[in-house]
């Protein structure tokens, strides 16, 4: 009988390039996340205001890709499509919010948690960076509509989105420029850095937990930053460039 061969190590270096590998991965997984997180700023919202059926209807086709990407060979056609998955929910979400309730505001965390109960019971699945993606996104939703009630925002928000075309402008920046006093800055900036270190947190997460939980605490930082950012974004251009807004 032949002896078994003797282990060999691993080669010198070996490990630290299988990290830099992972790192690599879980970068761009994350630089992915924030990209959907951002690509409804600039199709959604102009689309839901010309055609929200349509818009509505087209969660079947991102949610349809997701599922079959997710089930391809490719680790890294895979996660893009649990991406999607989780991304088709906040989709419809935001369509049926924006195309019909966009003057409730009172209704806007309601729909954009309806599925909710289904995300947390995926968090245990192979669906759990579907389920961070949406869940994150449902975070910062929180903390952002939170942030517009605490600073009376949330108060101008029928007047901003029912105002007729040609003043829909001038409304949403005489609101903005509320925001610039004492107590609003602190405010917003002190959720700014909470959102900050929550994404810091879940970070810091992905070198204490095993690999199969890594991308889901990386996707759900990388979506917290990136609504922190578009917050920021849509406060800026609501002060210089109103109609840029996509509010309005």
């Amino acid at each position: 009988m032949r002896e078994g061969k003797p282990h060999q190590p691993l080669p010198e270096g070996a490990y630290g390039q299988d990290l830099t590998i992972r790192m690599a991965s879980l970068r761009q997984l994350q630089w992915w996340a924030s990209a959907l997180v951002v690509l409804p700023v600039f199709i959604q919202a102009p689309w839901v205001r010309v055609h929200p059926l349509s818009a509505c209807f087209f969660t079947a086709g991102i949610l349809g890709l997701g599922l079959y990407l997710a089930q391809s060979g490719s680790d890294e056609w895979s996660e893009g499509g649990e991406l999607l998955v989780g991304m088709s929910a906040s989709w419809l979400a935001g369509c049926v919010f924006w195309g019909w309730l966009r003057a409730q505001p009172v209704w806007h965390l309601p729909v954009e948690s309806f599925a909710l109960p289904l995300a947390l019971v995926a968090l245990n699945s192979r669906w759990r960076v579907s389920s961070s993606f949406y869940l994150a996104s449902l975070l910062g939703t929180a903390c952002t509509d939170l942030m517009m009630k605490i600073t009376g925002v949330m108060d101008q928000w029928p007047a901003v989105v029912e105002a007729p075309l040609n003043e829909a402008p001038i409304v949403l920046n005489t609101t903005a420029k509320q925001l610039l006093h004492p107590q609003p800055v602190v405010a917003l900036v002190s959720a700014a850095l909470l959102i900050g270190f929550m994404a810091q947190t879940m970070q810091t997460k992905v070198n204490n937990v095993p690999s199969s939980a890594q991308n889901a605490w990386a996707v759900a930082s990388s979506v917290l930053v990136t609504t922190v950012v578009i917050d920021g974004l849509f406060l800026i251009a609501a002060l210089i460039a109103p109609s840029l807004s996509g509010l309005i």
